[in-house]
């Protein structure tokens, strides 16, 4: 059985490869992402991608998720995944940008839990996720918004 926690679907007023562009920008995240913090990744597939994440339960600090590459479509699809580090538990997020027309287009972003202990992690972390996606969704807009001026 999957699992799935997505985010809100929000609408941006810039062409797609423009909010790739700045989905992408990594350097920049501790200017405008409230959920995932710093990046570390080359993005070449099957590489990994570390992210650091404010702690689960509110608590000061952070802690760095290691995920993996497995698809990068400019400027629509990156997908990365937990691998084996966490065994009987596999996470697969995927980040879509969804041209609307030349200068507008969507963002959504979802994970599928599967494994021994995905309904367990879907259910202890759920909420936390979806907030934090959530948080990124409206944050990318508003980042790109600002940009465009």
């Amino acid at each position: 059985m999957s699992y799935v926690i997505e985010s809100v679907t929000v609408e941006i007023p810039a062409p797609a490869s423009f909010v790739w562009d700045v989905l992408l920008d990594y350097p920049d995240y501790p200017q405008w992402n409230p959920y995932t913090l710093s990046v570390d990744t080359t993005l070449a597939v099957d590489s990994p991608i570390d992210l650091t994440l404010p702690k689960p339960d509110g608590s000061e600090g952070t802690w760095v998720s290691r995920e993996y590459i497995r698809v990068v479509e400019p400027p629509r699809l990156l997908r990365y995944d937990t691998g084996d580090t966490f065994p009987g538990l596999l996470g697969v997020r995927d980040q879509l940008i969804t041209p609307l027309s030349d200068d507008r287009c969507s963002y959504h972003t979802f994970e599928t839990f599967t494994g021994k202990y995905a309904e367990a992690v879907f259910t202890a972390q759920g909420a936390y996720v979806k907030k934090g996606f959530d948080s990124v969704a409206h944050a990318l807009r508003d980042r790109v918004k600002e940009l465009t001026g």
